[in-house]
């Protein structure tokens, strides 16, 4: 017997929020606990270039937090070429890891998250927020200026009614 493939549900908490450039059935808006973001991640493929990289999000463990951000579902026979775009994607240093999400409607779904460690070489790890707003403010990569991703994914967060202390800040800091 032929094991049917089900459907592919994707987590996005960073560009993946505002533009997430694959075939989805749905979206919605979802949230996972024990994680948040933060700008840790270097960006030289994207928002910077080898030798002066911008900052982009990763998830890191925090046992009382919670993330927000879309959750896809990707039909099953889009399953292979959604997996090779987002692999493409977020071959900076992103590595795949499955996460219980829930969604506003309170459904739960396992879903495919891409989470960045300290142990890539484009990890860039803890600053002060001014200095990763001052990297930001300089960067610019294939994919456009780097100030772009804070204010997109800020603004995208607020149009969901979540709150992001930390991205809020930024995108504060780097408008100024």
């Amino acid at each position: 017997m032929v094991r049917a493939v089900s459907a592919l549900w994707v987590f996005g908490y960073g560009s993946l929020v505002w533009r997430p450039a694959f075939d989805h059935q749905r979206c919605e808006p979802a949230k996972i606990q024990g994680w948040t973001r933060r700008f840790w991640q270097g960006s030289t493929d994207h928002r910077g270039v080898p030798g002066k990289p911008g900052r982009v999000v990763t998830l890191v463990p925090q046992a009382d937090a919670e993330c927000w951000g879309m959750v896809y579902e990707v039909a099953p026979s889009d399953r292979r070429a959604v997996l090779a775009n987002l692999d493409h994607r977020e071959k900076g240093g992103y590595a795949r890891h499955e996460v219980a999400a829930e969604l506003k409607t309170g459904e739960r779904v396992d879903a495919l998250v891409y989470l960045a460690t300290p142990d890539n070489e484009s990890y860039l790890g803890e600053a002060p927020l001014d200095a990763i707003a001052a990297q930001v403010r300089e960067s610019v990569g294939p994919s456009g200026p780097n100030i772009e991703y804070v204010v997109e994914l800020a603004r995208a967060l607020s149009a969901m009614g979540a709150s992001d202390p930390h991205v809020e800040a930024l995108a504060r800091l780097v408008q100024a």
